[in-house]
């Protein structure tokens, strides 16, 4: 298909993975919600409150300049604000 990225999430979050330009997801993840930096494995933090993880993540995008990412219960994105 034109214009398809088939490259995989390696490519697609590679080039930010690991650096200040990481976007921060805020993700559900068994009846908790959790915030992890883009491309890695750990979370920075886990809520019951998704408002807490939300601005959490909102926080350290603004000071990073990059997006928090916040998924809903299906962990499909809903939102996106940059920064």
């Amino acid at each position: 298909m034109p214009g398809r990225n088939d490259n995989g999430p390696e490519k697609y979050f590679g080039d930010r993975a690991g650096t200040d330009k990481a976007n921060f997801h805020v993700v559900p993840d068994d009846g908790k919600w959790t915030l992890k930096k883009e491309g890695e494995d750990e979370h920075i933090m886990q809520a019951d409150d998704k408002t807490r993880a939300v601005a959490q993540a909102k926080e350290l995008a603004e000071e990073y300049g990059s997006m928090a990412i916040l998924h809903d219960d299906d962990g499909k994105i809903e939102d996106q604000v940059e920064y």
